[in-house]
């Protein structure tokens, strides 16, 4: 009987009587991926010195003559290792294998997609011993260097026997239909193709309705042994070792799918071209009629101006602009009637015009930021694109610089964009104050106070006030948040209390 075929009620044990665990040689592979001749781990081979001989349940077999040792060859044949990063392409990636894992950690995987990997393994599994083994084999270094291509990953597994197995896990690629889809979706939020530039996979971009990660049943792994379990122990090891690779690397989902890195990329870089272009082209102002020279320049006697009307008690409302096709946004236009005549009638009754003291930058987010609600509708999206383009902004900071000028008007916006270095005094009460409110030591940087763990800041205004902003930690993102206050605990009130900060 085959010494690395699992029989019922030994799931713990190969049937040679090794016990899972024990210690074994990196196993290479041939470069071309099929099985090596020869001796691919450098083990001794079968009948050398040191194999325990097989029990035949003969009472007499302790009579026979040992067998002679084998001679050993003078240059052992070593193949090459599957590990071959010359032969890799957009479409075929080589890792190198992994070390033994000492995490004792329940979850094998440490992300969410690499976890739901390991549950398309388990939930499809006939047999649970199969499965334990597999999962111990991975953990203890068996499986050598994996090879990814599209609908395959392959390597070589080291079982009981002292030669490996070749094992390979299949997976359906994507038509083109799905890999359309997936590409409309990853281009219509630039933070999607971000986050899978920093190694991540956005959960929403995976539950977009294109089958990305696998489902109970979609792996389908083959090996080289004898064992017909599904999966046998060696091809779970593979599974469980690929779920380490899809942590460290999403883009390896996406090239067992069916397209590679440098691909996909190029891809969305064109869709997001594509549709900046034609965003631009649509928001492109209709040329104005012109004037002939001769009209414009033809003498003509102006009447005199008509005396000034006495300045109205309050700015009037301005009429409704009905909807057109093709034509400007009703309710931009609104706005914008409505903040021209606040302004006239500041400037009738004042004589001062505060907003015309603004830089273009201070007066587009103004603009924005009066705009009502901050939900992200189409009308929205609008004035904020043309908003950021008249200033060579970007939407993202026009919607940060709109959260400080909420949060503290022109004196927000002032803390968010200028640091400055603050007199002694306030800022440096500030640190025992937030100590005695049992919040730990606050990092100082010019009129800046961080929290250690990075996601929580204080910024000192030339106001005086206190202005809180929050971060992801360990990002340099940071966003205003709650209200202005002269006390910087006070200015943290509504983010959370002191255990939670």
């Amino acid at each position: 009987m085959p010494d690395d075929v699992d029989l019922p009620g030994e799931g713990s044990e190969d049937n040679d009587g090794t016990r899972q665990g024990s210690p074994v040689t990196r196993p290479p592979a041939a470069e071309d991926g099929s099985p090596s001749t020869g001796n691919p781990f450098g083990t001794a081979p079968a009948g050398s010195p040191g194999d325990a001989p097989t029990d035949t349940g003969d009472d007499q077999n302790w009579l026979l003559p040992a067998p002679a040792p084998a001679p050993t060859p003078a240059s052992p044949h070593r193949p090459h290792s599957m590990a071959a990063p010359n032969r890799d392409s957009d479409l075929r990636r080589t890792f190198p294998a992994f070390p033994p894992r000492t995490s004792e950690d329940a979850r094998f995987a440490a992300t969410w997609w690499g976890n739901a990997w390991v549950s398309a393994l388990e939930e499809g599994a006939l047999d649970a011993k199969r499965l334990a083994r597999g999962r111990s084999y991975a953990e203890q270094g068996h499986v050598d260097a994996i090879t990814v291509t599209p609908g395959l990953v392959l390597a070589y597994v080291q079982g009981s026997r002292p030669r490996p197995y070749r094992v390979q896990v299949r997976l359906r690629t994507l038509d083109d239909a799905d890999w359309d889809r997936f590409l409309d979706l990853a281009a219509d939020r630039t933070g999607h193709i971000a986050a899978l530039l920093d190694k991540e996979m956005p959960q929403a971009l995976a539950e977009c309705g294109v089958p990305l990660l696998p489902g109970p049943g979609d792996l389908e792994p083959q090996c080289s042994c004898p064992d017909r379990g599904h999966p046998c122990k060696h091809a779970a090891a593979l599974c469980y070792q690929t779920a380490r690779l899809l942590d460290a690397d999403p883009f390896v989902l996406l090239l067992l799918r069916g397209r590679g890195e440098r691909e996909l990329l190029d891809a969305l870089s064109r869709l997001s071209a594509a549709r900046a272009a034609r965003a631009a082209q649509e928001q492109e102002p209709a040329p104005l009629p012109g004037v002939r020279a001769s009209e414009a320049l033809a003498p003509r006697r102006l009447p005199p101006l008509p005396a000034p009307l006495p300045a109205p008690a309050h700015p009037e409302q301005p009429p409704a602009y009905p909807a057109s096709p093709g034509g400007p946004d009703p309710f931009a236009l609104d706005q914008l009637a409505t903040d021209a005549a606040a302004r006239a009638h500041a400037l009738l009754g004042t004589a001062r015009d505060p907003v015309g003291e603004l830089t273009l930058w201070q007066d587009a987010v103004r603009l924005a930021a009066a705009r009502p609600g901050s939900g992200l509708t189409a009308g929205t999206r609008a004035l904020y694109a043309s908003l950021a383009a008249a200033t060579d902004r970007t939407p993202a900071d026009l919607a940060r610089a709109v959260a400080a000028w909420r949060q503290g008007g022109i004196e927000g916006l002032a803390v968010l964009e200028e640091p400055w270095d603050p007199p002694a005094g306030r800022f440096d009460r500030a640190r025992p104050l937030l100590l005695a409110a049992d919040l730990p030591a606050f990092r100082p940087w010019h009129n800046h106070l961080t929290h250690p763990r990075g996601h929580i800041q204080l910024r000192l205004g030339r106001d005086g006030l206190w202005y809180a902003y929050e971060s992801e930690p360990g990002h340099d993102d940071w966003w205003p948040r709650g209200t202005p206050d002269l006390d910087p605990v006070g200015a943290l009130t509504g983010l959370g209390t002191p255990t939670a900060l």
